[in-house]
């Protein structure tokens, strides 16, 4: 049986070029990166050549790039660093954020801060209207995602920071679904902080970074040592943060071409799913989307079973964000969309990635069929 993986937005395998570039710094060069001999220097100079790497596929300065655990801790520095800094304040965000967002957002305001969670239409897009309407005199933070995890719809993130930058209020994005998938412009979006993750775009689990435009005013929230300039304490991981960098340099090679052909065999995925099974509904914007991200919703099925038969067939999909697997709710994000819970617990989605080849599709759909009930008579792939 021919196992298909349909969970590139949960992870993604390690590209075999990242692995090759982190075994030395496992075994040959495994100094510390603050130390100030030769072994230290050589580590310090490789998370230095990542820095930049990064860096230059965002079109920033190396001293703006932080690296850190992942996106959870870089969303966290991000929203903790600049509310911290200022001590009281109003928070804007939206309902269909990621929990890294969310909880924070929720942790504060049991600090003291307010936070405003703004709505979403039927296709998880946040209304630039109603975010300027939002604003208030005391509003210290805007911090929206640049795609949505679960059905990946593109906000209108220029338009949101083109608003935050007339405001003069400082604008995080948390990118870690779109890094590395489609062409991201901070510079010309507005965004002053920008979430990124290793493990979403082939490479290693565990390391991320935030991007901090200088200027902004923000504390660290991490206390230690004087590492990453004193923004985040902590012994670097090199071997994943020379991962990380090298599957940065993958994706500015690679990311043009795969979208395009991601994007195909996602389309196919949905006309195939679509014209065989009489009781299914897409998820989010139609065309504004991530190029490999397709959330399916079937009526009066319960998505876990789903998933689970679908495991059993060698297909691995998810019910939504990895961080919220295992809840018998509806997806919260659908229902910030309005979707009508008869279909959003039927939920379903499936994230292509490098690897996925047409030869993947087919089977998919028909385990999809077979799996869903009242499936209709087949017709013929295009």
């Amino acid at each position: 049986m021919r196992r298909v993986y349909l969970d590139h937005n949960a992870s993604t395998p390690v590209h075999p070029e990242v692995v090759e570039a982190m075994l030395p710094y496992f075994e040959e060069r495994y100094g510390n990166a603050s130390s100030i001999h030769r072994f230290g220097r050589e580590a310090r100079d490789a998370v230095e050549a990542a820095r930049a790497e990064i860096a230059g596929f965002l079109g920033v300065e190396p001293d703006e790039i932080v690296f850190t655990s992942g996106g959870t801790e870089s969303d966290n520095l991000a929203i903790k660093g600049i509310a911290h800094a200022r001590g009281r304040g109003h928070i804007l965000t939206s309902q269909v954020e990621h929990h890294a967002v969310l909880r924070t957002g929720q942790a504060l305001e049991r600090a003291g801060f307010d936070v405003t969670y703004l709505p979403a239409d039927g296709q998880g897009l946040v209304d630039p209207d109603d975010l300027r309407r939002a604003i208030r005199p005391d509003t210290i933070l805007i911090s929206v995602m640049y795609a949505n995890s679960e059905v990946g719809t593109i906000m209108p993130i220029r338009e949101m920071g083109q608003i935050a930058r007339e405001r003069g209020i400082p604008f995080h994005v948390d990118g870690v679904q779109a890094f590395g998938k489609i062409p991201l412009a901070v510079q010309d979006d507005g965004i002053n902080l920008l979430s990124a993750s290793s493990h979403k775009i082939y490479g290693p689990k565990g390391v991320g970074a935030l991007y901090i435009r200088k200027g902004t005013k923000m504390v660290p929230v991490q206390h230690g040592g004087d590492h990453e300039r004193r923004r985040r304490a902590g012994t670097e991981n090199v071997p994943a943060i020379v991962g990380f960098g090298k599957a940065v340099g993958v994706r500015a090679r690679d990311m043009g071409e795969e979208a395009d052909r991601v994007r195909a065999l996602r389309d196919r995925l949905w006309r195939g799913t679509v014209a065989r099974v009489p009781e299914v509904r897409l998820n989010g914007h139609p065309e504004r989307r991530l190029p490999g991200t397709l959330n399916l919703s079937f009526r009066g099925v319960d998505a876990e079973s789903l998933l689970l038969a679908l495991d059993l067939k060698g297909i691995g999909a998810s019910a939504g964000s990895a961080c919220t697997s295992g809840s018998l709710e509806p997806s919260y994000v659908l229902t910030a969309m309005g979707v009508p819970t008869e279909w959003s617990l039927g939920a379903v989605r499936c994230s292509l990635g490098r690897a996925t080849t047409e030869a993947d599709i087919d089977p998919a759909v028909a385990r999809i069929r077979a799996l869903s009930p009242a499936a209709a008579a087949p017709a013929p792939m295009r």
